[in-house]
């Protein structure tokens, strides 16, 4: 039996940093496409326990961070009892760079948004505790298949250097330095497509650290374009979708979709057409894997996890590859994690850069290193700069450790790591796996992005060239050779029918740092009224051209519209006007902009498709008004209507 569900999880598109750049300038002004997660319960038939069901919701969010997972986890405890369990739920990410943030309990990750945000984190925890409801009611019979394909143009790798550290016998592995494969497991009812789940290797980067637009990306593209454009799925229906389709990550950790390798570059040089483009090849490559024939899914469904707490791991001779043992670290940023990478410089570049920072690094060898062999041992030859287990625990930078999962779906084994992590990095713990439970390789995934975020995982050979990967490896050269020993007891439990122990997690960080942005009541000029339009469009268009009006408008995260629209594109009908275009569309954008200390200006563009019926036409903005004693109410406007014409 399976279960599908979507839910809306789009956080502030006004002020709000968007989280993974990086950058303080790079903050929400407006919304390009809204995001989406999409859940996934797989049951066996039978009583319903949490023994014989898994849950899968892949989520359009930059990172999954653990205050996300440890509160989702609570409420559907509160909902389902131990149905849905820190065991069989697996919460992944498709890491959009240009999302809202400000939803950690970490510090780190709230650096530019002025501290916690609490009205994204809600919508982005309601919508995917609402996907999961939804799912849960959806439960029917189904029949799953998986197919497995090859997709060569749509990523690269960013760091060839580190990659060609890798022994003979892996890089053999990935003859163009990048994992082609693209795994698409079908859900079929009465032999009647009703959803897929993709897995694919390239990093949510075709839009760069300039775009201030909330956008899902290149996968966020692929599952818009497989849903609506392909099925017709109408997101502001209130019913269950008849098709719902996930794109998730797999080892992307060096895997970039920035095909010419420089920002926003590749095939095109423009970021949103690299970003339509890169997610229609996903689209299109998931596309044909449902027209082939797929291996039937047969053999039930298992789940195993366990937290793991990274900051002094022993790892045994048999995984370490020199005989030995070691051990893992407490969390240390290396000085080329600070530099960035080729998609986006960081805080301290020119300052340090990727590879090995000479001068620099001799300083910490012949001083941190000299007083600390042990630190040596597990972080040499990083550049070291911190925090630390001290100062980290102190002020709460960021998490010590996460949960490691292994969910099995019929012969398809994911392993689910808090994580980037490296193609390479993603073959090894893949063949752990598929050595001991008896898999074909290519039927285990690495599902990184999952439950958390401990930055990156790369193989201890592309450790040593502390590209931006190695350097953000934080918890030094052995995290991999321990992530592997973990994996394996995963593995070895589940093929033996033994539980694990869940570990020890950590108590949730305090949230005492809240943004300290505070409401403004709205305003608009003398003689408007809110959604007044300001600029109007063209009395006539034809299909290709973008039409443009400006509204005099209200701060956008009065009310996020989660569910709904700020922007709708209207079609004149026989019955009325017809919604035909909304903000979660590829054709529109909708962008605020601040006028004065208290007045908006809304901007609305819609791209006119190609196959758009002639016809008279409208745009419409609906806006949520503040007054001075902090009361919303909600108004709309609309434009004169124009012509569209046929194209000549």
């Amino acid at each position: 039996q399976v279960g599908r569900g979507i839910a809306d999880i789009t956080g502030e598109p006004a002020e709000c940093g968007m989280l993974g750049y990086g950058v303080a300038k790079q903050q929400t002004d407006g919304l390009h496409n809204r995001l989406r997660a999409r859940a996934f319960v797989i049951a066996d038939p039978g009583p319903a326990t949490a023994e014989t069901r898994l849950l899968l919701v892949v989520c359009e969010v930059p990172l999954l961070l653990e205050s996300v997972h440890h509160e989702v986890l609570g409420r559907l405890a509160a909902s389902y009892g131990e149905l849905y369990t820190f065991r069989n739920v697996m919460l992944t990410a498709t890491h959009t760079h240009c999302g809202p943030g400000g939803y950690s309990d970490h510090r780190l990750y709230n650096s530019n948004t002025d501290g916690f945000r609490p009205q994204t984190f809600n919508a982005i925890v309601d919508g995917i505790c609402e996907a999961v409801d939804r799912a849960h009611s959806d439960l029917a019979p189904a029949s799953l298949s998986l197919a497995v394909g090859r997709l060569h143009d749509a990523s690269s790798n960013r760091s060839p250097s580190s990659f060609a550290r890798n022994p003979e016998a892996d890089r053999a592995h990935f003859p163009d330095q990048i994992d082609p494969q693209t795994t698409l497991l079908r859900i079929e009812r009465d032999g009647r497509l009703v959803g897929a789940v993709n897995w694919f290797a390239t990093h949510g980067t075709s839009m760069t650290n300039r775009n201030t637009l909330i956008s899902g990306d290149n996968k966020g593209y692929a599952a818009y374009q497989c849903e609506r454009l392909d099925h017709g799925v109408d997101y502001l229906a209130a019913t269950q979708p008849d098709f719902i389709a996930a794109f998730a990550q797999t080892n992307s950790g060096d895997m970039s979709p920035n095909l010419n390798h420089r920002p926003g570059s590749g095939p095109t040089e423009d970021e949103f057409e690299n970003t339509r483009i890169i997610g229609s090849r996903q689209a299109v490559a998931a596309t044909e894997l449902t027209l082939g024939h797929g291996t039937e899914v047969r053999g039930g469904v298992d789940a195993r996890t366990t937290y793991v707490d990274l900051t002094d791991f022993e790892v045994r001779p048999e995984f370490t590859g020199d005989g030995r043992v070691h051990r893992t670290g407490p969390p240390i940023a290396g000085a080329s994690c600070v530099a960035g990478t080729d998609e986006g410089t960081g805080p301290l570049y020119p300052l340090f850069k990727q590879g090995r920072n000479r001068f620099f690094d001799g300083l910490v060898a012949n001083t941190v290193y000299r007083l600390s062999p042990r630190l040596r041992d597990t972080q040499a030859p990083k550049g070291a700069l911190g925090p630390g287990r001290r100062l980290n625990k102190a002020l709460s930078l960021m998490p010590e450790g996460g949960p490691v999962q292994l969910l099995r779906i019929g012969q398809l084994y994911l392993i689910g790591i808090p994580a980037e992590v490296t193609i390479v990095a993603g073959l090894r713990l893949r063949r752990t796996v598929a050595g001991i439970v008896g898999a074909e390789l290519r039927d285990v995934l690495v599902a990184g992005y999952s439950n958390g975020y401990l930055h990156y995982v790369t193989t201890p050979e592309e450790y040593d060239e502390q590209r931006y990967e190695g350097g953000s490896t934080l918890f030094g050269r052995w995290e991999l050779p321990a992530l592997q020993q973990v994996v394996a007891e995963l593995a070895t439990a589940m093929h033996e029918q033994r539980p694990v122990p869940e570990g020890r997690r950590p108590a949730e960080p305090s949230r005492r740092r809240r943004s300290r942005r505070r409401a403004k009541p709205d305003s608009v000029p003398a003689g408007r009224a809110f959604g007044d339009v300001l600029q109007a469009p063209l009395p006539q268009y034809q299909p290709g051209a973008t039409v443009a009006a400006v509204f005099a408008g209200a701060y956008p995260n009065n009310d996020l519209h989660r569910g709904d629209s700020y922007v709708r594109v209207e079609h004149e009908t026989a019955d009325g006007w017809r919604t035909v275009a909304d903000d979660s569309d590829w054709s529109t954008t909708f962008r605020w902009t601040r006028t004065g200390r208290t007045g908006s200006t809304i901007g609305v563009t819609w791209a006119v498709p190609d196959d758009t019926a002639a016809g008279r036409y409208r745009l419409r903005y609906d806006g949520d008004a503040r007054d001075r004693d902090g009361r919303i109410s909600a108004f709309s406007g609309a434009t004169e209507p124009f012509e569209i014409s046929p194209k000549r």
